[in-house]
């Protein structure tokens, strides 16, 4: 191995040792071999240093960094300090890479210098009907491989799953590592990188399994609930509205529902003005709620006379309503935006 490798992977770990040894050997036994693997063991009180004690003293490529516990965020920096390559991939200790991964992704961000950060579509590691949630989000993520889909769709979910993507060694010291606070780390990241001009890509090849485990973090931590998303977004949604919604600050918010009317709300925090919300139930439309009037579809102006933000969180509502809209003529980005 030369003494900078091609691609440094950081994998965070805690209490791992069911998992451990499966997620590091996809990552040595990729076709692509320069690299380096940053296991940093955050406190674990199992036997998970012990396993990756074995893999360094057998494979000088995996170079074992032992913490005391703090948490995810800063087992995740300490790992990106540490890397040396100028490709930096994630990993996580529950999950387990294809063998071609690295090499595919390498060669992606090579052949496309524009492109900051490459992900890879996932294969869904677990009980699709158990994990009904879990497997349509797969689906959905899955479906956003441009650089445009994944802007577009950026603040309705995390357009990127976190153990799939490479990224260039140079972005987290021009644009930040990862933030503690109450929201997803890997969802502010992305949020703050594309708001800074990052362009972001996927490969349509499925490289790795995300494994659903119970007690994955998406499930257990209160920065995943969706209060805290929406509270995490609309910082970077009202940002993005202020240099792409030309009646700025006045919005039009697509959804009354009570949940949906919280989540919006977030936005009026960072100067946006909610001047109207739109709905499809006879039982809200002509109401006025928090003194803006509830239209019907055929109520709103016409195309360019306001900016819609779509606030409903139901993945069949919301393709609902962006059906709606574009059959009237509306275009996404330009007359309208999905952020829920």
């Amino acid at each position: 191995m030369r003494t900078m490798p091609r691609i440094s992977v950081v994998m965070p770990t805690w209490n791992a040792e069911a998992t451990i040894e499966t997620a590091a050997r996809s990552i040595l036994d990729q076709t692509e071999p320069d690299l380096e693997l940053v296991a940093v063991d955050d406190g674990s009180t199992d036997a998970t240093p012990e396993l990756l004690e074995e893999f360094s003293r057998r494979d000088p490529r995996v170079r074992l960094l032992r913490t005391p516990h703090r948490g995810i965020v800063a087992a995740l920096n300490t790992g990106l300090d540490a890397a040396r390559a100028p490709l930096i991939a994630r990993m996580d200790a529950d999950d387990r890479a294809l063998p071609e991964r690295l090499e595919r992704q390498a060669e992606f961000l090579d052949t496309h210098p524009e492109i900051g950060l490459a992900a890879c579509s996932v294969q869904f590691g677990g009980d699709a009907a158990a994990g009904q949630g879990f497997a349509r989000y797969v689906a959905w993520n899955n479906s956003l491989l441009t650089c445009d889909q994944i802007e577009l769709n950026r603040f309705i979910e995390s357009p990127l799953v976190h153990p799939s993507v490479v990224f260039r060694r140079e972005l987290p010291a021009r644009f930040g590592a990862y933030r503690e606070g109450n929201f997803p780390e890997d969802y502010e990241l992305w949020l703050r990188w594309l708001d800074a001009g990052v362009k972001m890509a996927k490969l349509p090849d499925r490289l790795l399994v995300w494994n659903d485990s119970g007690d994955r973090l998406t499930r257990t931590d209160a920065r995943y609930a969706a209060r805290a998303i929406f509270a995490c977004k609309a910082r970077y949604l009202a940002r993005w509205l202020e240099r792409n919604n030309p009646h700025h600050p006045r919005v039009v918010v697509w959804g009354a529902g009570r949940e949906t009317r919280k989540r919006a709300e977030a936005l009026t925090e960072h100067g946006v003005r909610i001047i109207a919300y739109v709905d499809v139930d006879p039982r809200k439309i002509g109401n006025v709620v928090t003194g803006r009037p509830v239209l019907s579809q055929e109520d709103l102006p016409a195309r360019g006379a306001c900016f819609i933000v779509s606030c409903v969180g139901s993945r069949g509502a919301r393709e609902d309503i962006r059906e709606r809209l574009r059959r009237r003529g509306w275009i996404e980005g330009r007359h309208m935006i999905m952020a829920a």
